[in-house]
């Protein structure tokens, strides 16, 4: 242990601590601008810099290791004043537009800016070269805002290991952006919109697709539907400053109605459905595999996450065949919508428009698939993030904080607690084995609570073994069998699950893979910053919204089982697999 003493205040901290961690935990802040949590530091930007008594310059405290009998000072007038100047010198080269940007007003830098007093620019710095790359359907780059931090380079390439953005030319010519001045849509960026939830000014952000919502919100020949994803309900309360974690269904329901949408949605519906397709589906392919003999791509994997979906198609074209033909919840329910919903309701499909609220930008590249049209009309129009719904909402003068409770509509506005937990890494896992276990034995899942403990949490790679000692006549051969399972978060985590089960060193039958740190609750749309303090109480909170409910196995969904009886008949039959089902294919880069 190491004994050191930052302001005047005496800490013992472990061997390789850095000052940083050390000060934090002391509840001291120190400003950082690169530094990423739980990311080797760069200490690239300098704001960090503190004074260490001895050394002859200030030091970054992102990347300086503490040692024993330490002196630190954070805010001494030789800091503030360096600090300042390094505050100053970004400024001079950002073009921020800061009176109508994106960030205006959660933009770090901003914020920073005011904290440390500054009031005019004493330097006039040269102004990086302008390129707006909006060639995707989710995400805007603006060179001019980018303040050359490296976040953005740091999440693609070690959490996401994508490797779409990196620093390209050197000094006053360096651009944060792909390779040889490339748009995103020439690499093989996956659109998870994390490079835009740890960007701190307005260098990335999502499409907004808000005006266009707006548009036909007031168009009175549309109908309007809304689906709401089960985290955007433990994370749309930040907006408006509740702590992270604060479940806010029942307001978000009441501002969607006072928005002007005709009819509000919960896409829990589609994810109970997805577990009664996905669930079948896996059964059936065991079946081949044990009884028929068949040749069957196992382990079969979840195909929820878009983003998972597009770097599979790019990485891992192999395990293609593996994936789920499910579509996620989302394109289920636009199907759903388009259809079974649009006859009950005397809705002209032409004139329904569905919008969906998703934690997650990637879901804004989804909708637009040529592959999701299996209705005769695109299944889904627009997306909406978290943080978009949000501003809608404050643009419209609506107090958040004194709205009423309000409730789904019917008929497919019902979702389960299984289906709540899909807003976590390792809830689609837990869901389908809450309802395949019963399915196969008749008995309910044998965990406490319901709750399958080794693929919950924040680990990267978790794995569970269900052993299936009794069954049911029809599911007879598998008694006997243990199920073998796996859950990856990040496609850094996901990479090396896929490498390790290509390598014959990993044997699963299922596996769920989610794009984001976190899953959906740390998406790229949702509020920033997304720390893991802030994941893990959005994961309590949607476990909560869970716990809560009565009605916690997809399988047992009234509504479900209602739109199976008239109108899908059974999961994987001719209609669902129509209008719920789908296949990917290899992307290669022209």
């Amino acid at each position: 242990m190491l004994n050191m003493k930052i302001n005047n205040r005496e800490i013992t901290v472990d061997p390789g601590t850095t000052i940083l961690e050390a000060s934090r935990s002391l509840g001291i802040e120190i400003p950082t601008l690169c530094f990423l949590e739980g990311r080797n530091p760069l200490g690239a930007c300098r704001v960090c810099m503190v004074e260490v008594e001895g050394a002859k310059s200030l030091m970054a405290a992102c990347a300086t290791p503490a040692a024993d009998k330490m002196v630190v000072h954070t805010n001494n007038k030789r800091v503030r004043e360096a600090r300042k100047t390094v505050v100053e010198l970004i400024l001079s080269e950002h073009e921020g537009n800061c009176q109508y940007c994106v960030r205006g007003n959660d933009c770090e830098l901003k914020a920073l800016g005011n904290q440390l007093g500054i009031r005019d620019l004493r330097y006039n710095g040269e102004k990086p070269k302008a390129i707006v790359d909006d060639s995707t359907p989710a995400l805007i780059r603006d060179t001019a805002k980018c303040i050359k931090c490296r976040r953005c380079v740091t999440v693609c390439a070690e959490v996401q290991r994508v490797g779409a953005l990196a620093p390209q030319n050197r000094g006053y010519d360096t651009i944060i952006g792909p390779a040889f001045d490339s748009n995103l849509d020439g690499v093989a960026c996956v659109q998870c919109g994390q490079c835009a939830a740890v960007c701190p000014v307005g260098a990335i952000s999502e499409k907004s697709h808000v005006d266009s919502v707006w548009t036909v919100l007031e168009d009175p020949e549309k109908f309007v539907v809304v689906q709401t994803a089960p985290a955007i309900r433990a994370a749309l309360g930040e907006c408006f400053g509740y702590p992270a974690g604060t479940l806010v269904t029942g307001k978000m329901v009441t501002a969607l109605r006072q928005l002007g949408f005709n009819a509000v949605f919960d896409t829990n519906f589609t994810a109970d459905l997805t577990i009664m397709e996905e669930g079948t589906e896996l059964l059936t392919r065991l079946k081949k595999a044990l009884v028929d003999k068949e040749k069957v791509a196992l382990p079969m994997f979840t195909s929820c996450s878009p983003g998972w979906i597009k770097f599979a198609e790019y990485y891992y074209p192999e395990f293609l065949p593996n994936l789920s033909t499910c579509k996620s919840p989302q394109q289920m329910f636009g199907a759903i919508a388009k259809t079974y919903y649009a006859a009950k309701a005397g809705v002209n499909p032409a004139k329904m428009i569905v919008v969906s609220v998703m934690p997650c930008t990637a879901k804004k590249f989804e909708c637009q698939r040529e592959e999701m049209d299996d209705s005769g009309y695109k299944d889904v129009d627009y997306v909406l993030t978290t943080r978009e719904l949000g501003q809608m909402i404050s643009s419209a003068g609506i107090d958040f904080g004194g709205l009423e409770d309000g409730t789904m509509d019917s008929p497919i506005g019902l979702g389960s607690g299984a289906a709540d937990i899909f807003a976590n890494t390792g809830g689609v896992m837990e869901a389908a084995l809450r309802t395949a276990y019963e399915l196969v034995t008749g008995k309910e899942l044998p965990m406490k609570n319901l709750h399958v403990t080794p693929v919950a949490g924040l680990e990267g790679i978790k794995e569970a073994s269900v052993p299936i000692t009794e069954t049911v006549p029809a599911w007879s051969f598998l008694k006997g069998a243990e199920l073998k399972v796996a859950v990856a978060h990040n496609l850094g985590n996901a990479a090396k699950l896929l490498d390790n089960i290509k390598a014959g060193k990993s044997n699963y039958h299922f596996v769920e893979i989610m794009t984001c740190p976190g899953g959906c609750i740390g998406g790229g749309g949702q509020p920033r910053m997304t720390t893991d303090a802030k994941r893990r109480a959005r994961i309590q909170a949607i476990y909560k919204e869970d716990e809560g409910k009565k009605l916690r196995k997809s399988h047992e969904n009234a509504e479900v089982l209602q739109i199976y009886n008239e109108f899908l008949k059974e999961p994987l039959g001719e209609k669902s697999h129509h209008l719920l089902h789908t296949k990917y294919k290899q992307r290669t880069l022209v």
